[in-house]
């Protein structure tokens, strides 16, 4: 139930209406954030809880209320206890905009702290947007969320912010920048050296293989803003990795990897696991499909055929045709330059040894041969753990039931790309990767004390669990399949 004080917030009907565009469209264009001394210093304020500001009173709303709006024309969210109406702001969010529509009706504040390293301009953002806040005797989340457990992983966070685990390294990613470039240089220099028979081109295709992989890791790093402090320059290399030195779209996997982030295994709001009709995962959607006598494919196969179609084809084909379907769709053309300078860069530096036609070939077996190990190195950490419908449990609970992580070793870390911790990845996507390893430790304490699972396994292990998971699903959909076949059967005699 709403209650009301006397004073209007200024800002709701502004900037939130549908009438008129967030900030403007001039603003967006040429407002810096952080110019007006006076503003970034009442913004830092804010964002530490000690505005010495005359504040204005606001609305005021229940858990109730909130969680009324939900859907895709009417989203509120909660973050440190204000009320923010996102609707008309939805369509401009970087992350794209079902990744707040996932969000909506809910407490944000875990999620918005992991995703946005710089509160500062985020917070000159969200200003315009504030509509009001929790009433005084309303919890800070929702009831059924663990109190202690929210406040126990928030302490935490705040403790890796003052060990500095959020600093970035730079000359670790320099070195794995370099790794890359090197690996293309040395397949150019073999073919100059020695030619382009068989033997070297197999090879080659190897070295180019490694760089199109540790390409990836470095994008994944790049798109999750933690390599550079500054997101401009976060962004401009993502946009040269994922574009210039993978050949696809930046925007594609920022829409689609930040929902999977939000909620990862749910089903509906997670891209990850939305595999149907060709795959059924998990416990539940295989049961509903065999209950409905729903039978697409054979799913009692569907173990087998993971590893005789995605393993091969899902670099080649469906990425990159989803690629460039979506840059055509919605108009990505900065994103589609890009893409057509990794082609250009591949015709200039192979197309004198293989022409036309052998450099595509070339560009297709390497990205085939890449597609088993990203899309073993993606799906081990989740596949086989739990997959729910949307029960909004708190921000560790989610990522932590949804996620598993590899053990730590050497080749571990460089073969995986460090999403071999894959939780503390999930906990906190922001922090540079070559500091996981030194908060495992207390993430896995944290989730002791509240019992929460922290599961750790052998590399081999994570691999041949995918198989196991499909398997398994499959057989509970056979189970309901032929039990529902059965059930009908009997009533008809």
């Amino acid at each position: 139930m709403m209650m009301k004080f006397e004073e209007k917030h200024e800002g709701s009907e502004r900037f939130v209406g549908k009438s008129q565009p967030y900030l403007g469209e001039k603003h967006q264009a040429n407002w810096k954030p952080g110019a007006n001394g006076k503003a970034e210093a009442s913004v830092k304020q804010e964002a530490n809880g000690n505005c010495d500001m005359p504040r204005q009173s606001l609305n005021t709303y229940s858990w109730q209320e909130i969680q009324k709006h939900n859907q895709k024309a009417d989203q509120w969210l909660v973050i440190n206890r204000k009320v923010y109406d996102v609707t008309a702001w939805a369509n401009r969010h970087p992350g794209g905009r079902r990744v707040l529509n996932h969000c909506a009706g809910e407490d944000a504040t875990d999620v918005f702290r992991a995703v946005h390293p710089n509160l500062d301009i985020v917070q000159l953002y969200l200003k315009p947007l504030l509509i009001g806040e929790l009433a005084p005797g309303e919890p800070s989340q929702e009831r059924n969320k663990n109190f202690q457990l929210v406040e126990d992983f928030q302490e935490l966070r705040r403790k890796l912010e003052a060990m500095n685990m959020f600093s970035t390294n730079l000359g670790f990613f320099f070195l794995h920048l370099a790794q890359i470039l090197i690996l293309e240089a040395l397949a150019w220099l073999m073919l100059r050296y020695f030619g382009s028979g068989w033997p070297i081109t197999i090879f080659i295709s190897f070295l180019l293989t490694i760089s199109q992989a540790q390409s990836s890791f470095l994008q994944h790093d790049a798109g999750h803003l933690s390599i550079f402090k500054q997101s401009k320059w976060n962004h401009l290399m993502h946009k040269f990795v994922m574009g210039h030195l993978k050949g696809m779209s930046r925007n594609l996997w920022n829409h689609e990897h930040f929902q999977h982030h939000v909620k990862p295994n749910i089903d509906s709001k997670d891209p990850d696991v939305d595999l149907s009709p060709l795959f059924l995962l998990g416990d539940v959607q295989p049961i509903e499909y065999g209950k409905k006598k729903i039978k697409f494919i054979n799913y009692e196969k569907q173990h087998l055929y993971f590893y005789m179609i995605v393993l091969p084809f899902f670099m080649p084909i469906y990425a990159n045709m989803e690629s460039m379907r979506v840059m055509y769709i919605r108009r990505f053309w900065g994103d589609f330059a890009w893409v057509c300078s990794f082609y250009i860069r591949y015709f200039i530096t192979f197309g004198p040894f293989y022409g036309i036609f052998g450099t595509m070939c070339l560009i297709y077996l390497v990205k085939s041969l890449e597609s088993p190990w990203i899309v073993f190195v993606t799906q081990m950490s989740h596949i086989p753990m739990k997959m729910s419908r949307e029960e909004n449990q708190d921000w560790l609970s989610t990522q932590v039931l949804a996620t598993c992580n590899v053990e730590q070793s050497i080749f571990n870390d460089w073969f995986t790309g460090h999403l071999n911790f894959q939780i503390e990845h999930h906990l906190f996507p922001t922090m540079p990767r070559h500091n996981y390893h030194k908060v495992a430790p207390l993430v896995r304490s944290l989730c002791a004390k509240h019992e929460l699972p922290y599961v750790n396994k052998p590399l081999l292990e994570a691999f041949g669990d995918i198989g196991r998971a499909l398997k398994k699903s499959a057989a509970l959909w056979m189970d309901a399949y032929y039990e529902t076949w059965k059930h009908d059967a009997e009533c008809q005699t």
